[in-house]
């Protein structure tokens, strides 16, 4: 055995190192993504007088202003509901693993579910009563599923769950399943503090709150109001239940706000129209309205349509607080059932947010809980998508305020109402894998690379197989870089497994690192490179979709086939 510790002359040691560079590597990588912002993307609705969806209006009919400036629309689309036609993906399956290339005769195309919703359920927040009613309309609803929709059920405390499915019998049961989270009652505080009441006397120094908390305080506490001493004290006492309250409340809307985030996520998942429905009383969201902003970024971008249900139906707002919240002083009394009024109308805020944002409905003061599930369910039929990038914008997180018009002054508009600035610059590395990411759970082909794709499978036992994946591709369109005597490039290829209601059942990763000769390159320019992925699945129905990204050009290709394992 030789060791080398040293190389001369240098043109030597190079040569040798070429030699010894593999001129291809192929590694494995775990199928997990996440999204960034660069493109900022504003959804819009235009409805005539009769509240019916135009789609007549060209981009030049649109301004669209980033605080108060008029922006340049680089991107304008139209969309129609339902003219995408159902997914239809051929056989590709072959039986025999020596033969590839021929399907399995006599087995029909599969047709993916093409209509997803997921339903929310505010748990945290919502009341028995509102609750009860809500989830009655729900059942009602979900009893006429359709049989290419597909429905989730998910609550904001993460108790209750059920994926995507076309089982009544589990949507019921699940529904059922659903209670509100119990919660101390606030009269039994001393002194009652609420979320609206902590936020404004710890977040905006409002004096006039404290000055409620503190009347409070001194009743609740029978302190004398005419001891300067004891008075200070109360108000001490009332800024730490401030403080106290501040902190659980702001803790259960982070954790609303996740899991809204992971319910839109999980549906950003599946193949078709897409859309999720919020049932919920509304919540505050105090110095966390930059992360409803990630969450609309991130709908917007995977195609989902957030809908809203008030579930408090027809309420009024001069009914005074809550009973449960006692008050010792008079002053004190009006003053919190003025908050009172106030926090139901800033609670149904972040409701509309989510929707105006996402191209979707907010329902709200109507009893009626089925026409609520009815027009949540409904998709508008026309609506646009608009898009700018903002100059010279800065990376310091500061809100902007968006607005869209239009030149016929008898039309309505919906639209997003503002975003964040990002804090940092994008990575290109996240957003290719973005790219890859929407391209997967897309229903779209794309043939930038050209590609094609097999499979492979055998019995390992009754219910289990193995899977493979054989995407065979085309390296004539790829964009390689010459570095030396080598031409580089490296290719990503991505598969997701999806099952019969559309849930992504496993994906696999490869990455393909090419530093190729130019003898190669021109073998390889004519044969193709092939790329083969294992996967353990059960014995069914299943949609492959696979998506092939280079590099260098940035160009990708996506395909879709359907394997049946009897």
């Amino acid at each position: 055995m030789r060791v080398i510790f040293g190389c001369f002359p240098v043109l030597w040691c190079a040569l040798l190192f070429a030699q010894q560079t593999p001129e291809m590597q192929t590694r494995e990588t775990p199928a997990t993504f996440r999204t960034k912002v660069n493109l900022v993307l504003v959804p819009v609705v235009v409805r005539d007088s009769q509240g019916r969806a135009i789609g007549t209006l060209k981009r030049e009919d649109f301004q669209l202003f980033d605080k108060g400036k008029l922006q340049e629309i680089t991107k304008f689309s139209v969309e129609k509901a339902g003219s995408k036609p159902p997914l239809v993906v051929e056989d590709i399956s072959a039986k025999d693993p020596e033969e590839p290339e021929e399907a399995a005769p006599g087995r029909p195309a599969s047709v993916m579910a093409e209509k997803f919703t997921a339903y929310l359920f505010d748990d945290e927040h919502l009341t028995f009563g509102n609750l009860a009613q809500a989830r009655e309309a729900a059942q009602r609803h979900l009893a006429s599923l359709q049989p290419t929709e597909r429905a989730a059920i998910f609550t904001s405390s993460g108790r209750t769950m059920l994926e995507f499915t076309d089982d009544r019998a589990q949507l019921n049961e699940t529904l059922l399943k659903i209670a509100p989270r119990s919660k101390a009652t606030a009269g039994s505080d001393c002194p009652p503090m609420n979320y609206y009441m902590a936020d404004l006397i710890q977040n905006k120094n409002d004096p006039t709150a404290l000055q409620a908390a503190t009347n409070d305080t001194l009743g609740c506490m029978n302190m004398d109001p005419t001891d300067g001493a004891q008075v200070q004290a109360a108000k001490q006492l009332a800024q730490s239940a401030a403080s106290r309250e501040l902190t659980v409340g702001e803790m259960e809307t982070r954790y609303t706000l996740e899991i809204l985030r992971k319910a839109v996520r999980r549906i950003s998942a599946m193949p078709g129209q897409r859309s999720l429905v919020l049932v919920s009383q509304g919540f505050l969201i105090p110095l966390l309205e930059d992360e409803v902003s990630l969450i609309i970024d991130a709908a917007i971008r995977a195609g989902v349509t957030v809908n809203a249900i008030d579930a408090r139906g027809l309420y009024t707002t001069g009914t005074g607080a809550d009973a449960s919240e006692i008050s010792w002083n008079a002053d004190s009394t009006r003053i919190k059932q003025q908050y009172a009024r106030d926090a139901a109308l800033v609670e149904s805020n972040v409701l509309a947010e989510l929707a105006d944002g996402t191209n979707g409905v907010f329902f709200q003061n109507n009893n009626d809980m089925n026409a609520a599930f009815a027009r949540t369910s409904a998709t508008p039929e026309y609506s646009y998508l608009l898009g700018f990038s903002p100059q010279n914008l800065k990376l310091d997180g500061n809100y902007h305020a968006l607005k869209v018009k239009i030149n016929v002054k008898s039309l309505t508009v919906q639209a997003r109402r503002g975003y964040f600035a990002p804090k940092h610059i994008a990575d290109p590395a996240e957003e290719a894998k973005r790219e890859i990411e929407e391209a997967l759970f897309s229903r779209e082909v794309i043939q930038d690379i050209p590609s094609q794709i097999h499979t492979q499978f055998f019995k390992s036992g009754d219910f289990d197989a193995k899977l493979s994946v054989l995407a065979k591709v085309d390296v004539r369109q790829l964009h390689f870089r010459k570095v030396g005597d080598r031409n580089d490039d490296e290719m990503r290829v991505v598969c997701g497994i999806f099952d019969r209601n559309g849930n992504l059942v496993v994906a696999g990763e490869k990455t393909i690192e090419m530093k190729l000769k130019d003898t190669t390159l021109e073998s390889k320019l004519n044969g193709g490179v092939t790329v083969k992925l294992a996967f353990d699945v059960k014995t069914g129905d299943y949609v492959i979709r696979l998506v092939v990204r280079d590099a260098e050009g940035q160009s990708m290709s996506a395909q879709n086939g359907s394997v049946q394992i009897p």
